[in-house]
């Protein structure tokens, strides 16, 4: 594991500095090890990195913000925590690219639960920054988009907006899928380019979303 950014991470590298660069953004109390494990069954033509979140949480895992799981949708997580972990994502890509003079021809975001959070909202306060997103076992919490009030006007005005895999497991008894399923009109409100997949599963990603997911993915890379 490199600790020399901002944020501790693993890498499989490309042959090719302009590859497309993918991150991956792992849940709560799991590590930049779990989504690396797609990775072998991934495309060798992009970089592929998976970050760990800052807030350590023993043995192994971490998180990216606190959440309070008695609590109701309103109260469930560490707003301000979620926001500086955006920031650091940001500030952490940043430097990557330049540590590793990278010039991606795109750069895309693959996140599972709270992963998933941070990338859509990460992607809606920044409509060109990604040209991918998949969000998966996630929701669109609106108030970690920034000037969320101007986001239709900002995001059709975008020249390259982002394009959106969202997928939830409709017997997930960690984040509803009632609450999943409010991404939909946002996105379709926005006019985005968008997918939005259900599976009879918990709180995972079971092999129909995975081979979904990649080939929605590896087709618009």
């Amino acid at each position: 594991m490199k600790t020399d950014l901002s944020l501790k991470y693993i890498s499989r590298w490309a042959a090719d500095k302009n590859a497309p660069l993918l991150l991956l953004i792992h849940g709560y109390g799991s590590n930049e090890e779990d989504l690396f494990s797609f990775a072998p069954q991934m495309s060798n033509d992009m970089h592929i990195v998976s970050l760990r979140a800052p807030y350590d949480m023993p043995p192994y895992g971490a998180a990216w913000y606190a959440i309070d799981y008695t609590a109701d949708e309103g109260k469930f997580s560490d707003l301000n925590q979620a926001r500086q972990s955006m920031n650091l994502i940001k500030k952490f890509i940043q430097e990557l690219l330049a540590k590793h003079k990278l010039e991606p021809s795109s750069i895309n975001a693959l996140g599972f639960s709270q992963g998933a959070i941070l990338s859509m909202g990460l992607a809606l306060s920044n409509p060109s920054f990604f040209k991918n997103v998949v969000g998966m076992s996630g929701y669109l919490n609106t108030d970690l988009v920034e000037n969320y009030d101007s986001l239709e006007v900002r995001f059709r005005e975008s020249e390259n907006p982002t394009n959106f895999f969202v997928s939830h497991g409709t017997m997930d008894q960690v984040i509803p899928f009632s609450w999943a399923i409010k991404t939909q009109p946002i996105l379709e409100k926005l006019n985005a380019d968008y997918v939005f997949k259900q599976y009879p599963i918990g709180h995972g990603v079971s092999p129909d979303n995975f081979h979904d997911m990649k080939a929605w993915l590896e087709a618009r890379l």
